[in-house]
């Protein structure tokens, strides 16, 4: 028997990296929350694509590789850092997409999962290229990275005092590769993980594709993904249930609305901090941009079933 699409919204949903855990057990105990909440909607009819974060596990790999790559004895290659980041699709995927199985036959829904390593293309002349500024990687000595940067051409800076670390570009992501294969898929019924990391940062040359050491953040991949399937809603999964503006303080205010405009004017006010609630406001802002009939919802992943429902989290429109 086919699976069946369901009768409610399109949804891509954004998880986060640190929310998995670190370590690969610490993860399999971790997801089976995350898709006990993801099955609540799909419970109701929701169709959904699942996209992650995968910051800490794609440098548990690359840190694991580089240390054991530096005694020959081993006999480990050094890896380069896309191939790294497949790894980390796969098995973030592999577990989420188990997690979400197990709770499907659970509850005894006939749906199933299917993870697909994603490859996103980039532009080579972006001018993040021109100054890389995202960490990976192991610590090294002053010396240390000064000889890997002659040895390799990579960039490497001093990190916060702790030591130098190789930094790699983020630039914006333009199209996912597999962007058909993922429709197909949540058309015929499948809970799709996808995209994870921001997908594989890859450029397009000479009819062919090719990894490129960078890193995508995963909330405008996701925001693109979402506008370029036209998405009824994209969902941005954090640590609390609303934005917040005054954040910390005694006039602190929870935001239930936003349009575009508010957003933009809290952004002006720096209201949001880098790197943390302010990317995720603006991948919204470029999703509704772009798909101005969708509604992009920022919230805690223990609301988000209810968030769907319109009764909590920060919603984000174009008007």
């Amino acid at each position: 028997m086919p699976y069946q699409k369901g009768e409610g919204p399109s949804v891509v949903i954004a998880l986060g990296g640190n929310a998995l855990g670190n370590t690969p057990e610490e993860q399999l105990e971790l997801v089976k929350n995350t898709a006990s909440h993801i099955v609540d909607m799909v419970g109701e009819g929701v169709n959904t694509i699942v996209t992650h974060g995968n910051g800490p596990q794609v440098g548990m790999i690359n840190n694991a590789f580089d240390a054991a790559c530096k005694d020959p004895a081993n006999k480990v290659p050094a890896m380069p850092f896309p191939e790294c980041g497949a790894m980390s699709q796969g098995y973030i995927g592999y577990h989420l997409s188990q997690a979400i199985l197990g709770e499907l036959k659970h509850r005894g829904i006939m749906r199933s999962t299917a993870n697909v390593v994603t490859q996103t293309v980039v532009d080579p002349n972006d001018p993040a290229f021109e100054n890389p500024t995202k960490p990976v990687g192991a610590f090294m000595t002053e010396e240390e990275a000064k000889a890997l940067a002659e040895k390799t051409g990579c960039t490497v800076k001093e990190d916060a005092g702790r030591g130098w670390r190789r930094v790699v570009a983020s630039p914006k992501p333009q199209r996912i590769v597999e962007f058909d294969a993922v429709k197909d898929l949540m058309d015929a019924g499948y809970i799709v993980v996808s995209t994870g990391g921001g997908g594989i940062p890859v450029i397009e040359a000479n009819d062919s594709y090719h990894g490129v050491p960078a890193v995508i953040d995963k909330d405008n991949s996701a925001s693109m993904l979402a506008a370029s399937f036209k998405a009824d809603m994209l969902v941005i999964l954090t640590a609390v249930e609303k934005v917040c503006i005054n954040f910390g303080k005694p006039n602190q205010e929870e935001i239930s609305h936003m349009t575009v405009a508010e957003a933009e004017e809290y952004i002006a006010q720096e209201q949001f901090a880098a790197g943390s609630m302010l990317p995720k406001v603006q991948a919204c802002i470029n999703y509704v941009r772009r798909y101005p009939q969708g509604k992009a919802l920022i919230t805690s992943l223990e609301c988000a079933a209810a968030g769907l429902e319109g009764k909590t989290g920060t919603v984000i429109t174009l008007d």
